[in-house]
Formats: structure tokens, sequence, C-alpha cells
């Protein structure tokens, strides 16, 4: 059983590991690639999209998708401020390093909100994650200016996506073979970004 959960999760992250190797975020003469591989260039991103599934499969067992959904929808209102300059957000590394904080420790404890009290904590984090993704657009994908840039946006968005449901398959598989995996998961998603939250500080 532990050997069949060791296989699953090695071909989860062989399927991500593509994405990783072919990131070129400084470009965009592909928009839709290149903001697809956009979010899973960063760990903090990586961590804080994999624990929002992950924490919802395993504390919303009927709605599991609402509380990814509506990080997704953030992401991408945090993105078009980000792109276009029109709002600027505060402290906004900081928030992502506190969102590893609090998403990490909801997981770690298995902690179940109410459904619209878990979607408003996954938005408010994700405004921040995107807003962080549009800011790094590269110029080339600026909207605008061509195509590029809706595609660059559609790309990020379903990279999230796919983070998520990358999340929430670990999360269901955890809860069945392994639960400790969930709180080892939360533990380190927890870990980093206080390390993450203490560097922002200290700078």
């Amino acid at each position: 059983m532990h050997r069949a959960l060791s296989r699953r999760l090695t071909f989860t992250a062989a399927l991500a590991l593509p994405a990783v190797a072919l990131a070129h975020p400084g470009g965009c003469t592909d928009g839709l690639g290149a903001g697809l591989a956009h979010p899973f260039t960063g760990l903090d991103h990586l961590l804080a999209m994999a624990a929002v599934g992950w924490w919802s499969a395993v504390t919303q067992a009927r709605r599991w998708w609402a509380v990814p959904l509506a990080f997704a929808g953030a992401t991408l209102l945090g993105a078009l401020l980000g792109a276009t300059g029109v709002l600027a957000l505060p402290v906004v590394e900081g928030v992502i390093a506190l969102s590893l904080v609090v998403l990490g420790g909801l997981l770690l404890a298995k902690q179940r909100l109410p459904l619209a009290v878990a979607c408003g904590v996954a938005g408010a984090f994700a405004l921040f994650h995107g807003y962080a993704h549009g800011a790094e657009m590269p110029a080339t994908c600026r909207l605008g200016a061509s195509a590029a840039g809706a595609h660059w946006l559609a790309g990020m968005v379903a990279a999230t996506a796919l983070l998520h449901l990358g999340g929430a398959l670990a999360g269901r598989l955890a809860a069945r073979h392994a639960d400790w995996a969930t709180r080892l998961a939360g533990a380190g998603t927890a870990l980093t970004g206080a390390a993450l939250l203490f560097g922002a500080v200290a700078a």
C-alpha cells in the first residue's frame, strides 16, 4: 500500500518537473506557455497553491473544489492589478510568506472552517499571490500590447488550477493511506513561510 502511494506521488511529481525545467519567465514568445510555467518557478507560490488544494480536500469533503476556485479567481484579479498597476498592494512578499504560515498551519491542524470563511481566507492571500504574478509579467506580454497578455493570464490560472488539483490528489491519497503526510506537508509549508517571513522582515 505504501509502495503504491509512493509510486503515485512520484508520478505526480514527475509530471510537474517538465514545467519547472522549461520555465523561462523572462520571455513571452509563447504567452500561454510562459504563463503556464510561471507559478512553478517560485517555491512560495507552488507551496501555497498545493496547500490550498490539499487543505480543502481533507476538510471540505463535499465541496473541496470551492476553496481552490476562490483562490484561482482571486489570483486572476490580483494578476490584473499587478499587470496594470491600477492599484498597488502593500508588503506583497510579506503577505505571501504569511500565507504559507497560515495555510500550512491550517493544513497541519486539519482545521475545518465554514466554507465561506475558508474561501475568504484563501481568496485574500491569493490576491497577493496573483499581484506578484502580474507584476512579474514580461513586458512583451503586457495587456493591450498583443493577445499574448491574455494568453499569459490564461496559462497562469490554468497552472494554478493544476497545482490545486495536485494538492487535492495528494490530500486524498494521504487521507486514505498516510495521514502523517498531511501533517508533514502542513509543517513543511508553515516552516518555509516562517523562514521567508523572517527574511522579509529582516530585509
